[in-house]
C-alpha cells in the first residue's frame, strides 16, 4: 500500500465515480481503473460496490477509507511542516464561521488581519456548528469556531468569547416591553428559526427538550437577513445571539428570564498540524477578544 494507492481510492471514494476522479487525479480513466483493481487484488478485499449508476463503498471499503482520510491529511501537514522550515508558509487559513458570527463579529477582525498580512489568503466558509465539526476532522478546513459543548475529542477547542441568546422581536410586539421573557411564553409564539444543525437551532430543541415544550416553528431558514426582516415585520419571534441585535435596528432584544450564555471557541483537528499562518490568525483573534 502506497501513497499513490490511497490517493486514487480516496477520490473515487468522494466522487463515487471513475471519470469524475480521474478529472480531479488529472490521469486517464482506464489508467485509474486498472489501478484501483490492482489496489483491490493486493489488498485481496473488494473496496466498491461497482454498478452503472453510482459507485459505492463495502464495509471493507468505508473502513480504509477512515484510515485513508487521517493518513492523506498527516502527510499533507508533514509537507506543511517541512515547507515551513525551509522558510515558506502555507499561506492560507480556511475557516468555518456560523452566519451570525460571520456577519457581526469576524468581518472586522478579517479585514484588520488581512491588512497586516497581505499575503495571506483567507478563506471563510459558512456552516453550521455540526458540519463544522465534520469539516474539520475531515481536514476540509483548519481552523472552526463552534459552540464548546459536546465537543468530540479529536478536536482542541480555545475560548473566544462569551455572548448571551435573547428572545429577538419587533417594537410592536408585546415582548419588546418587558425586562425578560418565560421560555413558556416564547414558545407560544410564531417562530422563525436557522434549519438543524446550526448551534441557535441547537439551543431550541435542547430547551424544548427540557422543559418539555413544543416550538411552533412557521419559518425555518439559513439566511440571517431573511430571519431578521421577518422578525422586523412581526411575522415571527427568534432568539439570536446578544451580539446581533446591536448591530441591527428594528429589532428588539429581550434576555429569558433563565439566562442563557453561549461558550464560543475556535477549534482545530488534535492530531492536526497547525502552520505558521493559522497560529498567526489564532494569535490575532486572541488580541480582538482581548481588546
Amino acid at each position: 500500500m502506497d501513497t499513490r494507492q490511497l490517493t486514487y481510492f480516496h477520490a473515487l471514494a468522494e466522487t463515487g465515480n471513475f471519470t469524475k476522479a480521474a478529472e480531479k487525479l488529472h490521469i486517464a480513466q482506464p489508467a485509474l481503473s486498472v489501478a484501483i483493481k490492482k489496489f483491490e487484488q493486493q489488498l485481496e478485499l473488494d473496496l466498491f460496490h461497482r454498478n452503472e449508476r453510482k459507485i459505492t463503498l463495502t464495509h471493507e471499503g468505508e473502513v480504509l477509507l477512515e484510515h485513508a482520510k487521517i493518513i492523506l491529511q498527516q502527510l499533507k501537514d508533514a509537507n506543511t511542516a517541512m515547507a515551513e522550515l525551509r522558510g515558506l508558509e502555507k499561506g492560507e487559513v480556511r475557516l468555518g464561521v456560523p452566519s451570525m458570527l460571520g456577519s457581526y463579529f469576524f468581518p472586522q477582525i478579517l479585514m484588520g488581519f488581512k491588512s497586516r498580512y497581505p499575503n495571506l489568503k483567507l478563506t471563510m466558509v459558512e456552516a453550521g456548528t455540526q458540519s463544522i465539526r465534520k469539516m474539520l476532522l475531515d481536514g476540509e478546513l483548519d481552523l472552526g469556531v463552534i459552540i464548546n459543548e459536546n465537543v468530540p475529542d479529536s478536536l482542541v477547542v480555545e475560548h473566544l468569547l462569551t455572548s448571551q441568546m435573547v428572545a429577538v422581536v419587533s417594537p410592536e410586539h408585546h415582548f419588546a416591553q418587558q425586562g425578560s421573557v418565560s421560555f413558556a411564553d416564547f414558545f407560544q409564539q410564531e417562530m422563525v428559526m436557522f434549519k438543524t444543525g446550526y448551534f441557535h437551532r441547537e439551543f431550541i430543541d435542547r430547551v424544548c427538550s427540557e422543559y418539555h415544550l413544543a416550538p411552533k416553528i412557521s419559518f425555518e431558514t439559513n439566511l440571517l437577513p431573511m430571519i431578521l426582516n421577518i422578525v422586523r415585520h412581526d411575522f415571527a419571534v427568534s432568539a439570536l445571539l446578544e451580539l446581533v441585535t446591536e448591530h441591527e435596528s428594528g429589532v428588539v432584544a429581550v434576555p429569558f428570564q433563565t439566562p442563557v450564555y453561549l461558550d464560543v471557541a475556535m477549534a482545530w483537528r488534535k492530531t492536526g498540524y497547525l502552520s505558521l499562518a493559522e497560529k498567526t490568525f489564532m494569535n490575532f483573534i486572541k488580541q480582538h477578544c482581548i481588546h
